[in-house]
């Protein structure tokens, strides 16, 4: 089964690195072979601050904004987040792009892809992580970083990852699509037992609520 996979650039500050880094990641998924992948440019929605009266939660997005990004989100099966890491932490522009969804993210598993110095925003990632697990998505611990990423950027602009990022990319893609099914398993045995299906038990006569 392929798994539609949205692949969301989290950057949208002029002269931003993030697409030349979400081009390798889209490369490395499309050559995973498992996932439809779609390459998502927060600059694309021009989002503003929360800028809807009820809370996300009640899906009642009067802007049209909200309303096509909560389609781009809930169309997707898993999401690769790539971010850069500003001050530690997240940018701006992508925590208000996930804040202002809520149920779009639940039960999908999500993978980082992480860039900055030395640590390769790798604190950036685990922020990213915890606000994701908030809204009920499976955030894989798989975080692919980029440290010292003007290394990998060419003078034509181009990222050329080394052997340890491809390496981590396809860890990564492999735990997405692994948790994906994972998920849905959990979600239909939850179905089942909130339908109080019967189902017999192998070996004897008897019955056994799921």
């Amino acid at each position: 089964m392929i798994v539609k996979l949205n692949i969301i650039i989290g950057s949208t500050r002029p002269g931003r690195v993030s697409p030349k880094i979400a081009k390798w990641v889209e490369s490395a998924a499309r050559e995973h072979g498992k996932f439809e992948v779609e390459l998502v440019d927060l600059v694309d929605f021009n989002l503003p601050l929360l800028d809807e009266a009820a809370h996300p939660r009640m899906q009642k997005y009067e802007h049209e904004h909200s309303k096509k990004w909560s389609a781009s989100v809930q169309a997707a099966d898993a999401f690769v987040f790539v971010t850069p890491e500003y001050d530690y932490f997240p940018p701006a522009a992508l925590i208000n792009a996930i804040q202002a969804l809520s149920l779009e993210w639940g039960y999908k598993p999500a993978g980082v892809v992480s860039y900055g110095g030395i640590s390769g925003g790798l604190r950036s990632a685990q922020e990213l992580r915890t606000l994701l697990g908030n809204l009920n998505a499976h955030a894989i611990p798989q975080v692919v970083p980029v440290p010292l990423f003007p290394k990998f950027i060419s003078e034509d602009g181009v990222f050329t990852p080394n052997d340890e990022m491809n390496a981590g990319a396809k860890g990564m893609l492999d735990e997405l699509f692994k948790f994906y099914h994972f998920t849905r398993l959990i979600l239909l045995i939850k179905a089942l037992i909130s339908c109080r299906f019967i189902l017999p038990v192998e070996g004897n006569n008897l019955t056994s609520w799921l």
